[in-house]
């Protein structure tokens, strides 16, 4: 479908009024901590909300202005049937050209009648219903960014109308915002909903201007600190640099914003798994800007890692801060409420770099040993202190982080592909040599439970059978399969931070044949090793 493009907000000018006209009213408008442009951080709003980062989903990066009641309800359906409710992201929002585009006789905004034929009022009972909430969106001006009527001027009325209509979260924009100074407009909503006795998440959008940080906690629950987002990684890695500087103004119900998540829109895996992995590393909200109804298994187990959502959610409420940052590559730490830390190795560069840090430097007490659970791959390990990485390009590393020792070597677990969501399987439940090896729905079978071995092998049924490269094939397109456990090193394989499993003996990556593609993650198809690319295809977790 045809998606419309969100008018230009990078064009500020002052018009017409002169500089002096403007100081006055700045002077006679302005409350005396924006004048000053040097106020103190503000206490956080007293509503009670987002003591963690919101999450949730919101239409406008996949479909603009062609929202509507139907897809606000199958998107519902979808996050409770995905799991991805459960997860936490319960607020499914509603950005511009929702409405008339005229208000009412008695001066109140209309729901497009077309595009919501049940209401507000109606489309939010049924977002309720299932257990979500439902957020709306409108502008600090005179007119939204599409056009439509703004709230500049009838705060208290559209306030009483969001309440009334069950409204549980609003984004504000900014635009065709009449010159009038930032945290007058955006104070009066706060004001507003407050008079309806609603609880209301309350999102400033004013595109990072104003200094907002330096006074949105007292105002609202989030603030952006950008414009918007585009879908492309350069302007992700620009807002990252933005934002991870103002880790000093988060705290509990007041949270800066990156702007909206472009996971599973488009981008690489890498880049998709970082753009999640940083965004959570700086509690940011966890907004989801994709169709989900078309999501893909990649996607949601980007979206629904429990353990990265776990580093957002984290109760005590910390920012991550950057600790080094040298030629692109990046080192963020995360202060987590039960004394882990959070520790994200970021590559921002195209090629591969390895990306070192330290335990006492991400903020641990000193110590003899370490414990790193990787948060994609699911792999433990221990280190006497360094932390380090090959990241690929556009790529990340995730670590919580520990006092003490663990290892993944001696467990058994499943083997969980990132494309596909099915478990590495030995066909039939076979043992005889040859016995080809493919991806499968995960059932808990022995055919599917692989023991790491110290030896680096992959052992199947209890560790008779190990996981083996096709006549000591080196080649891309070498078939895996099963056979009897010889030592060889055909059958050895590393767990590789960055999620991929490789052959010792080839280099190649443990591969999903032709699972680049939807088409190729069904069950039964083969594994193969293949030339590292960074697809999903070739990312694996311990289940």
């Amino acid at each position: 479908m045809t998606i419309s493009a969100r008018p230009s907000r990078r064009s500020r000018s002052l018009g017409p009024l002169s500089t002096a006209l403007v100081l006055l009213l700045l002077l006679v408008l302005a409350p005396p901590l924006l004048v000053l442009g040097t106020a103190p951080r503000a206490q956080a709003l007293d509503n009670g909300l987002a003591r963690t980062p919101p999450m949730g989903w919101n239409d406008w990066n996949a479909f603009g202005c062609n929202v509507s009641e139907e897809l606000v309800k199958q998107t519902a359906d979808y996050l409770v049937s995905s799991g991805l409710k459960d997860a936490g992201y319960i607020y499914v929002n509603i950005d511009d050209c929702w409405m008339a585009s005229t208000r009412s006789s008695a001066g109140q905004l209309v729901p497009d009648p077309v595009k919501f034929p049940s209401g507000i009022s109606g489309t939010a009972a049924y977002v309720h219903g299932k257990g979500l909430k439902l957020g709306i969106y409108e502008s600090a001006g005179s007119a939204t960014c599409a056009g439509y009527p703004g709230s500049l001027g009838h705060e208290q009325t559209d306030a009483n109308s969001f309440a009334a209509w069950g409204v549980d979260y609003l984004k504000y924009d900014n635009c065709n915002h009449q010159n009038v100074p930032d945290q007058q407009r955006y104070t009066a909503m706060r004001d507003a909903l407050a008079n309806t006795g609603r609880p209301i998440v309350y999102s400033l959008c004013n595109w990072g201007l104003a200094d907002v940080w330096t006074w949105g906690a007292g105002v609202g629950n989030s603030w952006r600190t950008t414009d918007d987002i585009n879908l492309n990684f350069s302007t992700v890695v620009s807002i990252f640099k933005a934002n991870v500087k103002l880790a000093p103004y988060a705290k509990p119900g007041a949270w800066n914003d990156p702007d909206m998540l472009e996971v599973g829109r488009g981008m690489s895996f890498n880049e998709d798994r970082s753009h999640f992995s940083l965004w959570a590393e700086m509690a940011a909200p966890l907004i989801a800007g994709n169709d989900m109804r078309t999501a893909s298994a990649a996607t949601l187990s980007l979206y629904g890692n429990r353990d990265v959502i776990a580093v957002d959610q984290d109760s005590l409420g910390r920012q991550g801060t950057e600790i080094s940052s040298s030629g692109g590559l990046h080192v963020l730490t995360k202060q987590l409420a039960n004394g882990d830390r959070s520790v994200v190795l970021f590559n921002e560069n195209a090629s591969a770099a390895t990306i070192s840090t330290s335990a006492t430097a991400a903020g641990l007490p000193a110590a003899s040993s370490y414990r790193l659970n990787n948060l994609w791959s699911k792999v433990v390990s221990s280190t006497s202190g360094t932390i380090s990485a090959s990241v690929p390009g556009h790529g990340s590393v995730m670590y919580r982080v520990s006092v003490g020792s663990g290892t993944s070597v001696g467990s058994t677990h499943p083997l969980v592909g990132a494309s596909s969501n099915r478990c590495l399987d030995a066909y039939d439940n076979r043992t005889a040599p040859g016995t080809k090896i493919e991806i499968w729905d995960c059932g808990g079978g022995a055919n599917q439970a692989v023991t790491i071995t110290a030896a680096g092998e992959l052992r199947l049924y209890g560790g008779t059978q190990c996981l083996d490269a096709r006549d000591n094939g080196t080649n891309a397109g070498t078939k895996v399969q099963l056979n009897t456990c010889t030592g060889g090193a055909n059958q050895k394989w590393s767990l590789n931070p960055n999620g991929t499993v490789t052959g010792t003996q080839s280099g190649l990556c443990l591969d999903v044949t032709g699972g680049d593609q939807a088409a190729g993650n069904v069950n039964g198809t083969e594994l193969e090793l293949w030339t590292c690319n960074g697809g999903a295809n070739q990312q694996w977790r311990l289940g």
